[in-house]
Formats: C-alpha cells, structure tokens, sequence
C-alpha cells in the first residue's frame, strides 16, 4: 500500500499556510532552523520566526509567521480592501497590519493578518548582478540565495521551482522577460523565508515517511478585488491565473470575496503536486492543519494528511 501527501486547500493556500501544516504534520524543525541561520548569516535583512498554535472557528491549527525587523507598509486591510469599503467578512489584524507572504508578484499581496503577504512588487531595470541589500533583487539574486542556504539538493530543487514559476507568471503579466523583473525587497524577504521553508518542510515530510505522491485536487480562491501597488486588480489575481496556466493547477472560484490563494501559495502547490485524483479508499495516518492570518468568515486552513490507498 502506498502512502501520499495529500494536501486539502479548499479555503485557499499561502506560503505560511503550507509551512504550518507541514510542522503540525511532523516535518524536522532542526532541519528548519539550519536553513534559516544560513539565511541570516547572508545579512539579506533582520528577521524572526515564530510557530505558535492558534484557533480558527475553533479548530486548531499551526501558525508559522515572519517578522520583519522593517515594517512593510503594504499589509494593511484598509490598503487592500478599502476602495471596496472593506468586505463585511474582513477584519483587520489586532496591529491593523497584514503580515503575510506577499505576492510575489508585480505586486505581492498581504499574507494573511499576521505576516505580511503584501505584494511582491517586481520592477524593472536594474542589473541583478549580486544579492542586493537594497531596494531589489532579481531572479539571479533570488537563485544565488537559494544555492547558498543550507538544505538538501531535493529541497533546493523544489525552491527553485516554486520560484521559477512564480517569475515566469510575473515576468509574463508584465511583459518583461523572467531576468528583466525585480522582486520589491519590501515583503520580500519574508517571501523568500516563507518558499525556503515551505521546499524545507515538504522534503522533510517526504524522506521521513516514503511519500510517493503528492496530491492536490484543487486550490480554492475567492472574488472580488484587492489593491496593489500598480492599482486595483482581480481576484484571483492575475499571477494566480498564469501560475494555474502554466503548471496545469486546478484552480476552483468560490464566491466568498478574497483573495485565498496567493502566488506563493499556487506555486508551492504546483510545484509539489504530482495527482490531482484521490484514491477511491484510503486510510489517513496523520493530520496537519496550516493557518492562514486574515479573518475570514470561514477561515483560511490547508490540511496536509498523510493517507494509505486501501487496495
């Protein structure tokens, strides 16, 4: 009998939700820890981590959440609702902030209340010759740290996938060939934390317990509109849509308006997923269960769960 992960994102996905669901499902926080001091240890910016247990609807779930040493000005739910007077199911985080993996995109959306998924605004110009410490950095740069932090080979393999499809969805909706966008350092690096993490934690989860597969059957967004730095775009936002495009993600729309899916999100699950199709029987062995941060009616949760076909 084979085992497979199976991850259920039927009220959406982030980086920080698949994070969190891997840690509650067992994945090696030691390993966890080493490749974040090997990010620290480049100077690329102050950050901490923190992993706590929360309640959602009364469910309880993990939390994985990066703090900024600077403030991201870009996570609030005024900025990203406001011009739709904030939906009657939003409400603010208890700072007003968004602290979320941003979208790492033109724009890189607010994470979720705790983190700060903002958008990632790629720019154009600049030469990515080296890590910028700056304003910018660029797919190269973006590669360089993922070559220089400590993970296995099969770890730093679905890290560049996850971001590699992220910059073809940007480089895409903005025109621009993948080396000719810049990632907005501004909520980046808590993205760049967030997909190391993810690619960390997932590998983890498949070494330890002889994974073979991994099973998406879709991603859940919402509707509606949110604010980013370029304007007013649609949900699911247009990074989400390339994403779901080019890797061949099922991608499904609710009608609860937010945005539940973020480009981090979609491209960790499509970089991860090897079926779309559960087994008709299966027994589950272990279950894990990620928070999202933004307040819902129903909250946002990605269950990861480790099942057995039954022949």
């Amino acid at each position: 009998m084979s085992k497979s992960l199976y991850l259920e994102c039927n009220t959406g996905i982030s980086g920080d939700m698949a994070v969190a669901s891997l840690l509650d499902l067992g994945a090696d926080q030691q390993e966890l820890n080493r490749m974040l001091d090997s990010i620290r240890a480049m100077k690329l910016g102050g950050f901490t981590t923190k992993i706590s247990h929360v309640e959602k609807s009364g469910i309880g779930a993990c939390d994985f959440d990066v703090i900024l040493d600077t403030k991201n000005p870009d996570h609030d739910m005024n900025y990203l609702y406001g011009h739709e007077h904030m939906p009657a199911n939003v409400t603010a985080s208890h700072d007003g902030h968004m602290h979320a993996e941003g979208h790492m995109h033109a724009e890189m959306h607010g994470r979720d209340e705790g983190h700060t998924q903002g958008h990632m605004h790629f720019h154009e110009g600049e030469d990515g010759g080296h890590i910028h410490t700056h304003h910018h950095r660029s797919f190269k740069d973006i590669q360089e740290i993922i070559a220089k932090a400590e993970m296995t080979e099969s770890a730093r393999a679905t890290a560049l996938k996850i971001f590699t499809a992220v910059a073809k969805a940007e480089a895409f909706v903005h025109g621009k060939d993948i080396n000719e966008v810049q990632f907005h350092e501004v909520g980046a690096l808590d993205s760049i934390v967030d997909v190391l993490s993810a690619a960390v934690c997932y590998d983890s989860i498949v070494r330890a317990n002889g994974i073979e597969d991994t099973i998406i059957t879709k991603v859940v967004d919402g509707t509606g509109t949110v604010r980013c730095q370029h304007g007013v775009i649609p949900v699911p936002v247009p990074a989400v849509v390339k994403i779901a495009e080019f890797e061949n993600l099922p991608l499904a729309v609710s009608d609860r308006k937010g945005e539940f899916v973020t480009p981090t999100g979609a491209a960790f699950a499509a970089a991860v997923k090897t079926k779309e199709n559960l087994p008709e029987r299966f027994h589950i062995l272990k279950t894990g269960i990620g928070a999202g941060k933004r307040e819902y009616v129903i909250p946002g949760l990605v269950r990861a769960m480790i099942i057995e076909s039954i022949e």
